[in-house]
């Protein structure tokens, strides 16, 4: 699911609402060397989104291609449910049908008995083609209809596209909000009136215990954890708008700050990520809050000395590289310093916001190097140059450092599906980390027992003993040299 077509695409992007919208991405989610996705297609982070809440539907509008890709992506992650899809040609997208067939389609699907919301989502050519997803009914009988546009030439990264669709349920349900009172999710009154402290929404997908750990620190000030948007069901967004400190534990949801800021809720950056990462936010948190100095100090030495025990007893005595696309590379970075590890070089898919401000700047004050918007190129660069004893990183980069005889982990699963926060989350990477350094030596004796083969001109099937033919390599470098000298001089015409 990467190198897409997108990228052409954004030039026949005609409708003045698509241009909008694409104007207001490239403000939110300003891109970087490339200008498409290296990753998986981003629409996938705002697909996940809609298909983890209860009593919600997607209808994907794309290519079809591109919707196979989308739908076995999302079940391979345990979705449950079926995707929805509106087929276009070339006639029913140029003459306007195809807007029409989505409008029937949301009309056939908006079931109140069985929805609160209904979302649609335009991959790249529907954009691109500027299919005005923004004239759709806003509810129908009672449900929601989201429409949004995804497409891999306005979003660089489907960490952002999470933002993307949460933003968006988050401005609707604060318009509801704001218009009257809303329902409370279940439990939720209980749940105030049983401990009555004001609440810190989370902003991130995070590790399932992590909410639990964020509360246990939050409540000597005073203060519980409210719902982590993008959250599990509609009525849990009023909840979360309902806070008193939004908590940006995950730095690049753009969109959903906007609408945490515009219900006049302050947003706090970083997350309490070993010692100093829970010192420092601990104490934003509280200065956010209100919260008397007295009980921020008690929290910490509540705290405190739990995390600092906790990273003594697991070591991590290692050079070691990050690298990810899923928005908490720098936080994973600062947890690998504090256990002692050496961290020359963390790249990050997402933008640099003031959000991540704390975590870069402990970072680099720390002679770690931090690369936003990081492309594959600089990652490898950075495998080659830093020469670590453990490279954590994307699927191309966990690659190449195995060809390299070097031990890599793949960040998604194995990294950022772990706890990180507070006194769980100090030493959790020590074990894997340094399990995956010990296995070194094994990656050593299988490169010398293999050698080179199966690598270069050797690589793939052969049923004959593979020949270097090197005056073909010659020939087809001649070749392209040629077409970019031609292509030169016809722009100059």
């Amino acid at each position: 699911m990467s190198n897409c077509h997108a990228a052409p695409e954004l030039a026949q992007a005609t409708s003045d609402a698509t241009r909008e919208t694409l104007e207001r991405y490239a403000a939110d989610y300003p891109k970087g060397p490339h200008d498409q996705p290296q990753s998986m297609c981003p629409a996938f982070g705002a697909l996940r989104v809609g298909l983890r809440m209860r009593r919600t539907a997607t209808i994907l509008s794309g290519s079809a291609c591109c919707v196979y890709g989308l739908t076995f992506t999302s079940h391979f992650y345990g979705a449950k449910r079926s995707v929805g899809y509106v087929p276009f040609n070339s006639e029913s997208l140029v003459t306007g049908k195809l807007f029409e067939d989505i409008r029937d389609s949301v009309h056939e699907q908006a079931d109140p008995a069985k929805l609160d919301a209904l979302v649609v989502i335009n991959l790249c050519v529907p954009t691109a083609s500027g299919v005005p997803l923004q004239l759709l009914p806003k509810q129908i009988n009672g449900v929601r209809i989201i429409g949004v546009d995804v497409p891999g030439f306005g979003v660089p990264t489907h960490a952002e596209a999470k933002d993307v669709l949460a933003g968006a349920m988050l401005k609707y349900a604060r318009g509801e909000a704001e218009a009257g009172p809303v329902a409370a999710p279940t439990g939720w009154r209980e749940k105030k009136l049983q401990t009555g402290r004001p609440t810190v929404s989370l902003l991130g997908e995070m590790f399932p215990a992590d909410p639990v750990v964020l509360g246990m620190l939050l409540e000597p000030m005073g203060l519980a954890a409210g719902p982590v948007v993008p959250t599990r069901e509609w009525r849990e967004l009023y909840a979360a708008l309902d806070c008193t400190v939004a908590a940006a534990i995950h730095p690049f949801y753009t969109a959903c700050v906007r609408e945490f800021e515009a219900a006049g809720r302050p947003v706090i950056g970083s997350a309490p990520v070993g010692h100093d990462g829970t010192e420092a936010w601990l104490q934003a948190i509280g200065m956010a809050a209100n919260v008397p100095q007295a009980l921020i100090d008690a929290a910490k030495q509540k705290f405190l000395p739990a995390i600092k025990g906790a990273l003594a007893r697991s070591p991590i005595k290692a050079r070691v590289t990050v690298s990810g696309y899923e928005g908490s590379e720098l936080l994973v970075a600062r947890l690998l310093v504090e256990s002692g590890a050496e961290v020359p070089y963390v790249g990050t898919a997402c933008p640099r916001t003031r959000w991540s401000d704390p975590d870069r700047e402990w970072l680099q004050a720390r002679g770690v190097h931090v690369q936003y918007r990081a492309s594959l190129e600089q990652d490898l660069a950075a495998l080659a140059e830093c020469k670590p004893d453990l490279a954590i990183g994307t699927t191309p980069v966990v690659q190449k450092a195995k060809q390299l005889a070097l031990p890599a982990l793949y960040f998604t699963n194995l990294i950022s599906a772990r706890p990180l926060m507070g006194p769980a989350g100090a030493g959790s990477l020590a074990q894997v980390v340094n399990a995956a350094i010990s296995n070194k030596h094994r990656f050593a004796q299988m490169r010398e027992f293999f050698g080179e083969v199966g690598s270069g001109y050797a690589a793939g099937i052969w049923e004959d003993i593979p020949r270097d033919r090197p005056e073909f390599k010659a020939d087809t470098r001649r070749q392209v040299i040629k077409l970019i000298k031609r292509r030169k001089a016809e722009e100059m015409i």
